[in-house]
């Protein structure tokens, strides 16, 4: 299976599947000599973890990371950096329903198709529990980028959606709520929404908002792989993503360019940033912002038609643990993936100045 590694010069591979023993990773091109505050990597893994609320599937994994080279009396030594999460809560016996059958909307049909042999417990390699490698490499990378501040917050669930303007919001009350919406009135009704939902046995999707500020001038590089093209590349990576966009976004397809243009100010920022802090591929100074639409979880708890191996109709119900909405859980994701394209770049700029 190719399309494990993410990354040039910051590079991360992840190995590991849902129900296997454990999941885990190898980053590599970490500089040497990075102090690393533990502590600050498990709290990412936390807020990405299962069964941390009411609203999120009730798996039950402390999501402990164990590092096993790269890092010595608290400092990263510039080999690569190896680490493990154990499995310790999995259920295959709720899989054994679709051994042979296909999930509507799963990866459960095309692996099958391209591999000849697929893991059905809980989607194997397929399941957005291999994201947990991603949040331990993208909480090292905030660390490289330490003057750089990326927020992520949940600013949609189904119809239920966040207006007001990201400059506005309090980003320190992302936390404070199961929904991490930083604002609390939508954040009560988002939550209402998905316990609703949860309730009919059916999911919602929503819509992740990611700011990142304090982002040097320089970051990115021109034609194929310009900053926000790896953005969209590392968003839409994420499981259930179906959408991405930066800036004005397709808003912006409806503006004339007299509207749309984002004068400068003499000190070198704009007046305004349509452009969502990229211009030529290149972090311009400005505020990056876009947001990541993500699709309703495909595994629902009512019946649905689908086909077996033998390319029969049969009838399937949905079993186990699952997510009915997976946007609150996704923001950290967001977050770490923000973050590792940001280090890759970083890194880049340090080889190719004098």
């Amino acid at each position: 299976m190719a399309g494990n590694t993410f990354g040039s010069l910051f590079k991360l591979t992840t190995f590991g599947e849902s129900h296997g023993r454990a999941i885990g990773g190898v980053i590599d091109g970490c500089p040497a000599g990075l102090e690393l505050d533990l502590e600050m990597i498990q709290h990412e893994m936390n807020r990405r973890k299962p069964g941390q609320s009411a609203i999120v599937t009730q798996r039950k994994e402390p999501d402990t990371v164990e590092f096993y080279s790269g890092i010595f009396e608290g400092k990263t030594t510039g080999v690569p950096i190896g680490f493990a999460i154990h499995n310790t809560n999995q259920k295959s016996r709720d899989y054994s329903h679709i051994k042979d059958s296909y999930r509507p909307s799963h990866a459960d049909y095309v692996y099958d198709q391209k591999y000849g042999h697929r893991d059905y417990r809980g989607g194997g390699r397929s399941s957005a529990r291999e994201t947990a490698c991603r949040v331990v490499a993208g909480a090292i990378a905030k660390q490289l980028l330490s003057n750089i501040n990326i927020n992520a917050f949940v600013s949609s669930v189904g119809e239920i959606s966040l207006d007001t303007p990201y400059h506005e919001l309090d980003f320190s009350l992302t936390e404070s709520n199961p929904v991490r919406c930083p604002d609390p009135a939508k954040a009560a009704e988002m939550e209402e929404r998905i316990r609703q939902i949860r309730k009919e046995g059916d999911t919602i999707g929503g819509t992740v908002m990611c700011v990142i500020q304090n982002v040097p001038i320089g970051l990115g590089e021109p034609v194929f792989d310009k900053l926000h093209a790896e953005l969209g590349k590392a968003m839409l990576s994420i499981n259930a993503v179906k959408g991405f966009e930066y800036g004005s976004g397709f808003e912006g397809a409806k503006m004339k360019g007299s509207q749309h243009n984002d004068i400068f100010n003499a000190d070198g920022t704009t007046k305004t940033n349509l452009s969502g802090g990229i211009q030529g591929g290149i972090s311009n100074g400005m505020d990056i912002y876009f947001n990541v639409a993500f699709k309703p979880v495909a595994t629902i708890m009512q019946s649905q038609d689908t086909i077996n191996k033998d390319g029969e109709i049969v009838e399937m119900t949905g079993k186990g643990r699952h997510d009915p909405c997976v946007v609150p859980r996704a923001v950290p994701i967001v977050e770490a993936m923000a973050a590792l394209v940001l280090a890759d770049y970083y890194l880049m700029n340090k080889t190719i100045k004098i």
